[in-house]
């Protein structure tokens, strides 16, 4: 019978000064941009694609990366099966530029912090940009090290229709308002060095993962 070897542990292998090889897409060259968008995606719907869209074409990204979490820590509601997630990430992320990851459950981590200090630490000459949905920043503050994650990476916040007002006016918003990138330069975003942050407003889509699971089958 043959023996499979175990799954290579991302952070522990940076840790050790190995370098564990990418999966097909992640492979990246020195001077590229490219935005990390982070979350359970349960399920994928329209209003994630308008942020990863809007990230892409206002921040002239290379690539957007689709990080696929094995479960958000700040969710009391345990996400779906992994497996059925990502594939339905991938079917509906196809576009060129777009990338699906499966790093955090592939490597055993956590949380964000630590994703954007492993990656941080393997591509030292890629400009690297956290993506998140304006109800994200309404809670960012309560993310582990947030302020860690901000140090980082630049970070691009895109509108979404859950009271956008409120969300320029959360805790780390309020914090990291003297970095703040208006939107109109978002396009340098990803060349500034960090803390820096940017409020990216498009037509926006009502879709939400809870409004989705609603739903009855059809």
């Amino acid at each position: 019978m043959t023996r499979h070897k175990p799954p290579v542990r991302f952070a522990a292998a940076i840790r050790r000064g190995r370098r564990a090889p990418p999966l097909k897409g992640e492979a990246l060259t020195p001077g590229m941009t490219v935005g990390l968008f982070g979350g359970s995606f349960d399920p994928v719907h329209a209003g994630h694609l308008h942020v990863a869209h809007t990230a892409l074409r206002h921040l002239s990204l290379d690539r957007v990366w689709w990080i696929v979490s094995p479960q958000n820590p700040l969710k009391h509601r345990k996400a779906g099966d992994f497996l059925r997630r990502y594939i339905a990430v991938r079917e509906a992320a196809s576009a060129p530029r777009m990338v699906i990851s499966d790093i955090e459950h592939r490597a055993g981590i956590y949380t964000t912090a630590e994703l954007v200090a492993v990656l941080s630490q393997r591509y030292p000459r890629v400009r690297f940009v956290w993506i998140m949905g304006a109800d994200n920043l309404r809670q960012f503050h309560r993310w582990h090290r947030w302020r860690d994650i901000a140090k980082a990476m630049p970070i691009a916040i895109i509108a979404r229709p859950q009271d956008p007002i409120r969300a320029r006016l959360a805790p780390a918003a309020r914090q990291m308002a003297r970095h703040r990138v208006k939107e109109g330069h978002a396009a340098v975003l990803a060349h500034q060095d960090a803390p820096g942050w940017t409020y990216l407003t498009e037509p926006l889509h009502t879709e939400s993962s809870t409004l989705l699971r609603s739903k009855p089958p059809a």
